[in-house]
């Protein structure tokens, strides 16, 4: 090989490294950009979701000095972790009712029910109000359901709306559960459990019933029926027309149950913003729940509840 042909050879080899090189620069400022780019997209888009669940500028574009009717949604099942739960619907109600432009508050019921405990604290909130403000409307207005529970939480308002085809009532407490005894028997299956205390495997599903135990948890369900009676009672007053199958779970239309005084008149959400409490405009005051919300809800708690449920689940539902 002549000294010129090694030259050419080297020379081409130094530029060839060269292209390589600078490909690779250019190929790792352009790996940087994206990664940059799809780190700002991460952060807008975490930003906006930290955004949404603060909720900073709720109304903020409202004109202002405008009256507004608060509309409040209880929809779904009254528990913890779920939309319609009695923290976010006395967060939307103390928003609504602390909001001077606001000249009353709208429940939009549509709800089959749920805990006992999560409607008792939405009625007593509602009941705070009323103490506090007397003259401030709260009225709930039934879309196809409110029963229960739900019935329970509007039995607290100054009036309640139907329609015709509603439906309403289901005053009564269920506990749901399962017995695998004879299941156990066919298949071999031989239950150990240890206990301390008498009854602390109560309604223990892989057992026979235990006479006491059900005649305690029997007592347990009187009592908690007997508070959500009282409830009403209280809530309704004398516009109850009291039958003797009222309190016993069962459910009734809308028109029926203006007839027994279960509710006041015929009504949409229309209607009752605009004649009842006197304000057209309609404000949603419902908490915004953010994509993590929605998350952990979906995969932890509705899972949890859906087992307790089924496990030992002391609800007030529609069945």
């Amino acid at each position: 090989m002549t000294q010129s042909s090694e030259s050419e050879r080297k020379d081409f080899e130094q530029k060839t490294l060269e292209k390589i090189l600078l490909a690779t620069v250019e190929e790792q400022r352009r790996a940087r950009r994206w990664s940059i780019f799809f780190k700002l997209v991460l952060l807008v888009y975490i930003g906006g979701a930290i955004l949404a669940s603060q909720n900073p500028f709720k109304h903020a574009f409202d004109q202002e000095g405008e009256s507004r009717t608060a509309v409040i949604d209880v929809a779904g099942l009254i528990a913890p972790g779920q939309p319609a739960s009695a923290e976010n619907i006395i967060e939307a109600l103390k928003d609504a009712s602390d909001d001077k432009k606001v000249k009353g508050i709208l429940l939009r019921m549509n709800s089959p029910g749920g805990s006992p405990v999560q409607s008792d604290e939405v009625y007593e909130y509602i009941r705070k109000i009323k103490k506090e403000k007397p003259e401030f409307p709260i009225i709930a207005v039934v879309a196809d359901l409110c029963a229960s529970g739900c019935y329970y939480v509007a039995s607290a308002t100054d009036k309640i709306f139907v329609n015709n085809a509603s439906v309403i009532g289901s005053i009564g407490v269920i506990m749901g559960g399962f017995g695998f005894v004879d299941a156990m028997k066919t298949l071999g299956i031989e239950r150990r459990v240890m206990t301390a205390g008498e009854h602390k495997a109560l309604m223990d599903p892989f057992a026979p019933i235990d006479p006491v135990g059900r005649a305690h948890m029997q007592s347990v369900l009187a009592a908690v029926h007997q508070q959500f009676i009282n409830a009403v009672k209280t809530g309704r007053g004398d516009r109850l027309k009291e039958t003797p199958d009222m309190f016993s779970g069962l459910v009734w239309t809308g028109g029926e149950g203006i007839k027994l005084g279960l509710a006041d008149a015929l009504g949409d959400d229309r209607m009752v913003a605009e004649t009842v409490i006197g304000a057209k405009k309609r404000v949603s005051y419902n908490p915004e729940e953010n994509v993590f919300d929605r998350m952990t809800r979906k995969l932890g708690t509705t899972a949890g509840t859906t087992f307790a449920d089924e496990v030992m689940g002391l609800r007030l539902l529609a069945r």
